[in-house]
């Protein structure tokens, strides 16, 4: 079964859940440091948060995830981190994730490198894509990995480790809701609201449709029997 971790109450799976139609468990280690066991779990998605990466002394339970994902990365069963979770999936290889590097706010571009192009997770996506930004730390690339997308302002947009592991900076989940949330926690970003909201309003159908087939992509790239709704 697909096992997805919400790390922060601010950051839920949005439009993740709308698509999938295959069975799925959501955890919640922020409120009870709770995480599945390996035995349990096809596929992970870890998301985003406010917190860094290593930040265990804050966040406990940040420690045992790093050793999950870890897990998953030996073991071959897929995975896909979203922003904080493509940073712990650099963390937990024993990368560097850096602070206040690279930051990205808003509905931005993004282009495949060459590996990127014929890499599975991203099948049927254009070479350059819109998608949405939302982050102030950035993973360097672990050691064995491969650089899958960069951006103007973030040059480690996406990798793969191994033949099942993903990590993103990019957020395919978001939707409206999350992004008003996103931007009341801040004042500078409270000001910029309208501003952020209609830039992904105005490219959202081409975003959730990329979000879709991206999410389609991971399900499939290793199980054929998982699979999302095909609007």
């Amino acid at each position: 079964m697909l096992h997805i971790i919400q790390n922060d109450p601010e950051v839920p799976p949005g439009n993740i859940i709308e698509c999938l139609v295959a069975p799925y468990v959501v955890h919640y280690p922020y409120r009870d440091g709770l995480l599945p066991k390996p035995k349990e779990i096809s596929a992970l998605i870890v998301l985003g948060g406010a917190m860094g990466a290593n930040d265990d002394h804050r966040h406990p339970f940040l420690s045992d995830l790093k050793i999950l994902i870890r897990s998953m990365v030996d073991a071959q069963i897929p995975y896909l981190g979203v922003c904080l979770g493509g940073q712990m999936l650099a963390a937990a290889l024993g990368t560097k994730v850096v602070s206040n590097r690279w930051e990205e706010l808003g509905t931005l571009d993004v282009s495949l490198t060459g590996k990127g192009k014929i890499d599975p997770i991203f099948r049927g996506i254009p070479e350059v894509f819109s998608t949405f930004q939302w982050h102030h730390d950035s993973f360097d690339i672990p050691e064995g990995g491969i650089l899958l997308a960069s951006s103007t302002a973030c040059i480690h947009q996406a990798f793969r480790v191994g033949e099942s592991a993903w990590g993103l900076q990019f957020h395919p989940e978001v939707t409206e809701e999350i992004i008003s949330r996103w931007c009341a926690l801040d004042n500078a970003t409270a000001a910029r609201r309208e501003e952020l909201l209609a830039s992904f309003e105005t490219g959202k159908e081409s975003y959730r449709r990329t979000a879709q087939q991206f999410l389609d992509n991971f399900l499939t790239a290793n199980d054929p029997d998982h699979a999302t709704d095909q609007h």
